[in-house]
């Protein structure tokens, strides 16, 4: 179903320039997202005893279910590797990148259900990670629906909402450093503040696509009526 400000957004140019402000979140995202799966991948081929109690307790957690963790963030680390040459303009000529975010967005979803079984925070974690993973799997599909009818512009659109919530796991690293720096005021350790640094980190990177989205269909709408008004 379109609705007007999908229509509206049909009409602009899909690779249209973004903010500043919008390149450098997405670029501190994308480079915290590779720093995490990296220290991940070592974390889990070379795991350490030392180091803080409650990072060595999560690094065991993980290694409990190594394969299945390998085989959620290889995909996601390609995913976020690719994403820049599908939704940046100066890219826009190189077309399979975009083509394989939809199977990698696939298995990064799927395997994300998986790993909510073992979720450190509980049924707060997990519940945001099926609400947010659900939405990323329905933003991709949307993505690739339109990209089969040759609607670039609403592909686009979906697909920034897609990328937008992936990345959203990046968001919620320094909201997990600033539970761990409060720990020792606030005695609160993994287990309690993890479901909540999901859920705002995920909510932080959702509401600033949805209103950079919103903000783009205001901006379609006055040109085109500064269009209408000036013939």
């Amino acid at each position: 179903m379109n609705t007007g400000a999908e229509d509206v957004n049909s009409c602009s140019s899909p690779g249209s320039a973004s903010p500043s402000w919008l390149r450098v979140g997405f670029w501190a995202c994308t480079l915290i997202a590779v720093t995490v799966v990296v220290r991940r991948m070592i974390a889990l081929e070379f795991p350490s005893p030392s180091g803080p109690p409650q990072l060595v307790q999560l690094d065991r957690i993980f290694a409990s279910h190594s394969t299945l963790t390998m085989a959620h963030i290889l995909p996601a680390l390609a995913f976020v590797l690719l994403a820049p040459f599908a939704i940046f303009r100066r890219f826009s000529r190189v077309g399979w990148p975009e083509r394989w975010l939809f199977p990698l967005g696939g298995m990064v979803g799927i395997t994300a259900y998986a790993m909510s079984v073992y979720s450190i925070g509980g049924w707060i974690e997990r519940s945001a990670v099926l609400f947010f993973n659900s939405l990323f799997l329905f933003s991709l599909a949307r993505a690739w629906l339109y990209r089969v009818r040759g609607q670039p512009a609403l592909k686009m659109r979906w697909l920034m909402r897609a990328v937008g919530i992936l990345l959203g796991i990046a968001t919620t690293r320094p909201v997990m450093g600033i539970f761990f720096a409060t720990t020792p005021f606030t005695h609160l350790g993994p287990r309690q503040f993890f479901g909540v640094a999901f859920w705002i980190g995920f909510l932080i990177n959702w509401i600033v696509v949805e209103c950079w989205l919103r903000f783009k269909d205001r901006s379609a709408r006055a040109g085109t009526l500064a269009t209408l008004q000036n013939k």
